[in-house]
This record gives C-alpha cells, structure tokens and sequence, in this order.
C-alpha cells in the first residue's frame, strides 16, 4: 500500500494525486492501494492557508502542467479550514480503503474543480450522506493523528508519498522561486516515472 500525507487544500496534492491515479488505471493495477493521510498545514504552519498563495499556485499550475485542472477554483470559496474534511476522508479510509480514495478525490474536486467552499456543513454533509457516512466536523482527533504520525515520520510538505522502497515528496513537480520570489513550477517527469515505477513494482 501507498501512503500520501497531505492537506485536502493543497493544489499540488490535487496534482499528484490525479497523476497517480491516472498511471495506476492505465497500467490496470487496481490492486495497487492509496491511503491519503492528513497533513493539516494550518497547524503545521500555525496559520488557515492563504487563499491568495493558493490562487497563486493555481494559476501557474494551470499554465504550466495543468491546463486539465482547476477549471472552477474560486479563491473567495476556499475554505478557512480543512480540517473538517480531512476528516471526512479518515471516516470514509476507516469504512473501506477505495471509498477513502473516492472521497478524498471528491473532496478536492469540488474545492478545484466546482469552487465549492468544502468548509461549510452542508456540503460535506451531502458528501457525507452520499456515501453513507457518519461523522462529527468538529472532531479533529483523526486529523492531528495524522499529523502526529507525520512529524514522527518526517513528513516534508504536502503531498509526501511513502512507498514500500522510499519517500517521495511532490514527485509529479519541480516548485521552486526565482530570484524576485516568483512562484516556478515544471513537471518532474523523471522524479515522477521513478516514484511510479516504485508504487507498481
């Protein structure tokens, strides 16, 4: 099994994400699982993620690696915590390990790719009912077990992938600043075909 630390807000883990997801379907390795662990960088940080870095980071994945991405992302939706949908998807990973994938991938799309603010109750209730689960979003106690786990790991950012041969952070992407502190990103493909080669060995 694969193990992803990261946080539902992060638009480089909806990269990855649907990377792996892609590569794993076309090699037809369903067998091949994924658990999305959380990494709540607003506690890891100190601070609720900024929605204005975020758009940032958006848009120069859309005009970088991915124009298939973020078609609806609206930076006055995006929530002022995820921690209530992280722990969602731990409710949905302790129900079943494919429908905890499923709704972390829905989670994210709905924050990308709908705009919606995956804060408010409503809709995480509807995701809720949907799949027919039952949680408490004020209970946090998956979430910063998560977190625990991570720093005991030495989970470097978000997303942070650990393979049964290695860890890999971000291996879809190369993100670094220039000198006047703009934003690059380019894809790794190398970094990435090494992680995914590690993943369906």
């Amino acid at each position: 099994m694969i193990e992803v630390f990261a946080d539902v807000g992060c638009p480089f883990t909806h990269v990855g994400l649907r990377r792996f997801v892609q590569r794993r379907e076309q090699a037809g390795r369903s067998d091949v699982r994924l658990r999305v662990r959380a990494w709540p960088l607003e506690i890891v940080n100190g601070a609720p993620l900024d929605p204005d870095l975020i758009a940032e980071e958006v848009e120069d994945l859309r005009h970088t690696v991915a124009p298939d991405l973020f078609a609806g992302f609206a930076p006055e939706r995006f929530p002022a915590t995820s921690l209530p949908a992280m722990a969602l998807a731990a409710a949905a990973y302790q129900q079943d390990l494919d429908l905890g994938l499923v709704v972390s991938l829905e989670l994210r799309s709905q924050l990308f790719e709908q705009g919606l603010d995956i804060s408010r109750p409503e809709v995480l209730a509807q995701v809720a009912q949907q799949h027919g689960l039952t949680f408490d979003p004020e209970d946090h106690a998956s979430v910063l077990a998560d977190h625990a786990e991570g720093v005991a790991r030495a989970v470097i950012g978000s997303p942070h992938f650990f393979t049964p041969d290695g860890s890999f952070f971000c291996p879809a992407l190369d993100i670094s600043r220039d000198a006047d502190g703009h934003l690059r990103i380019a894809a790794d493909p190398a970094r990435f075909e090494a992680f995914i080669s590690t993943c369906l060995a």
